[in-house]
């Protein structure tokens, strides 16, 4: 496990947590998973402080026998550049050194996809156990929260609890690429997603290699990069944001590098997206959005480095928020008092980011 300490255990709300209102009547309508409903707690909380993160991955064995040579397990590469599927091995039975080994993986993959899994069903307080073994747990300073888990992230969507969101409402799509609260300090690390119930079709999630963004620009351009930084705000979250009885904290901005360096692999990638990073730091208006503009596009329309997982029962997606980026597709039909998409985030934080050179 990691020795980091969790930076949300002195912060412990004394107020009973209030349930989101949604569409569905959860009185009347049994549900398996009506514990994992949104909830939040109202009242601010003393804002995060920058800690020193020790990644698992460092500890990984390189060649991950452990996890990737157990017995019965098949590994498939979902494109070269990012992305892998396992099947034949349960989250839930992983050893220490496997999530470390998974650790590593996900920092080379971006993207670890396993099938079949009883993860949903093991309860809150393992499956909270298990994402503070990859580093201090986030809680969402507005989103929604397991009751009594605040580090457990419901993302819940009907035809009334989350039916708009104000970010997109105006886009002519439903894509919002970002790495996860890339505003924090601290940034997200080693990420576990999974669903709950889904729709029978749409509510997929994509997902992007901000490592092979980096590589696929020309030696040139990457110098140009190197060594800048960039705003990264969650003002505008904060702004659009209906229910801001919810938040636990106050809006911050924080200054990251555009390219960062993964303290594991020590690979370079992209750390910029369009929904949270403001400016380039040092300069004028014009400069910084015609780079931004660029690394946006050349991010989000480059499909050598996307890949697109759909939601079935028991999918689980492992990733580093550190390489990735991605955004959930709002393409499914929501009837009223029907129709959910019901998935969990549990999202530890990692370092803060660092540029260590070429």
């Amino acid at each position: 496990m990691t020795t980091t300490v969790t930076q949300t255990e002195t912060a412990t709300p004394k107020v009973a947590p209030i349930r989101i209102e949604t569409s569905v009547n959860y009185d009347e309508a049994p549900y398996k998973y009506a514990d994992y409903l949104p909830n939040y707690i109202p009242g601010l909380q003393s804002p995060l402080e920058e800690f020193e993160h020790h990644d698992p991955g460092s500890r990984a064995d390189p060649a991950k026998a452990a996890l990737l040579n157990a017995p019965g397990i098949t590994v498939n590469e979902i494109t070269p550049a990012t992305g892998t599927e396992i099947h034949g091995i349960q989250l839930s039975a992983l050893t220490d050194a496997q999530k470390d080994e998974l650790a590593l993986l996900a920092a080379e993959r971006g993207v670890v996809v396993f099938r079949n899994q009883d993860f949903a069903d093991i309860g809150p307080e393992r499956q909270r156990a298990f994402g503070a073994h990859f580093g201090p747990l986030h809680v969402h300073q507005h989103g929604g929260q397991v009751k009594n888990f605040p580090e457990l992230l419901p993302v819940y969507r009907d035809f009334k609890a989350g039916s708009v969101d104000n970010e997109i409402k105006n886009n002519v799509s439903s894509i919002k690429w970002h790495s996860d609260m890339s505003y924090e300090i601290n940034g997200m690390g080693t990420t576990i997603f999974f669903s709950l119930e889904t729709p029978v079709s749409g509510g997929d999630t994509l997902y992007l290699s901000t490592t092979a963004a980096y590589n696929a620009l020309s030696e040139t351009y990457r110098t140009r990069l190197h060594g800048l930084e960039a705003t990264h705000s969650g003002f505008q979250q904060a702004q659009v944001a209906e229910n801001k009885e919810r938040y636990i904290r106050k809006p911050i901005e924080t200054v990251h590098p555009v390219v960062r360096t993964h303290p594991v692999t020590k690979t370079n990638s992209l750390y910029v997206n369009r929904l949270y990073t403001r400016k380039i730091v040092g300069l004028k208006e014009e400069e910084s959005a015609s780079i931004l503009d660029f690394l946006y596009n050349h991010i989000e329309h480059g499909q050598d480095w996307h890949i697109r997982v759909h939601w079935t029962p028991g999918t689980v997606v492992v990733y580093d928020n550190r390489v990735t980026q991605h955004s959930a597709l709002r393409d499914f039909q929501v009837k009223e008092g029907e129709t959910r998409r019901h998935m969990l985030r549990i999202t530890p934080q990692g370092e803060r980011p660092r540029f260590e050179g070429s």
